[in-house]
């Protein structure tokens, strides 16, 4: 029982940590894509994303640490899920499951599977796209037409009404997975302490205005149009 306990426990911390990495990344991936929104025409989104897109640490040593941490947390995540399903199912029974548990906390697996075929469709939009531009065609300039593309192409994906609904859809599953997911991997690392109300505000921030700043972008670039 013991082994099995520390095996559960260090599963665990390894899914929080994971949600940490890609939390940060988050973070990162908004502060580029809330450029796009400033009054320069996309000067500095598409200076910022060239360089994202074209640096060699960027492309060959984090971008494929990020897409492990993607596939690593949501296998983790729904595999644990699974897991402890029917022991919860049995606990909710005689506990009250509902009175005990947020909504966030009982539904995990579902807002997770949604955020993961968004997360596919994103890739689809953007990455897929990407990588067919400068590993099929062999074009690293990031140019079209004399131009840096990338904010011409971020325009024309959210001027579609049915995709922008999609994505603010997504990230509305986002911020009610991050609002448990947030505290949930501090309390998996051991973070009770006198510190414990601040992080559960700083979540709680964390996971409304990230996801409401996404749709703010994507919305904005639909009624620019």
């Amino acid at each position: 029982m013991g082994g099995l306990l520390k095996s559960s426990i260090a599963r665990k911390v390894a899914m929080a940590l994971s949600a940490f990495f890609l939390m940060f990344f988050l973070l990162q991936h908004f502060a580029i894509n809330i450029t796009s929104i400033f009054p320069d025409n996309g000067k500095t989104f598409n200076e910022l994303s060239h360089f994202m897109g074209t640096n060699p640490l960027v492309q060959f040593v984090l971008q494929p640490v990020l897409i492990f941490g993607v596939v690593f947390h949501f296998v983790m995540g729904f595999a644990l899920e699974l897991k402890n399903k029917g022991a919860r199912a049995v606990k909710y029974a005689k506990n009250n499951g509902g009175a005990n548990s947020t909504w966030m906390s009982r539904n995990m697996i579902y807002s997770g599977l949604f955020i993961l075929i968004f997360i596919v469709i994103h890739f689809i939009d953007f990455w897929f796209p990407e990588l067919n531009t400068k590993f099929v065609k062999g074009d690293w300039s990031g140019m079209h037409d004399g131009e840096f593309r990338y904010f011409d192409e971020l325009q024309h994906k959210f001027a579609a009404a049915w995709r922008v609904a999609l994505y603010c859809i997504g990230f509305v599953f986002l911020a009610l997975h991050l609002l448990h997911g947030f505290n949930s991997a501090f309390q998996s690392v051991g973070a009770n302490n006198k510190y414990t109300n601040g992080l559960k505000t700083f979540g709680k921030a964390y996971a409304i205005i990230l996801p409401a700043g996404f749709i703010v972008i994507a919305l904005f670039h639909f009624f620019s149009h």
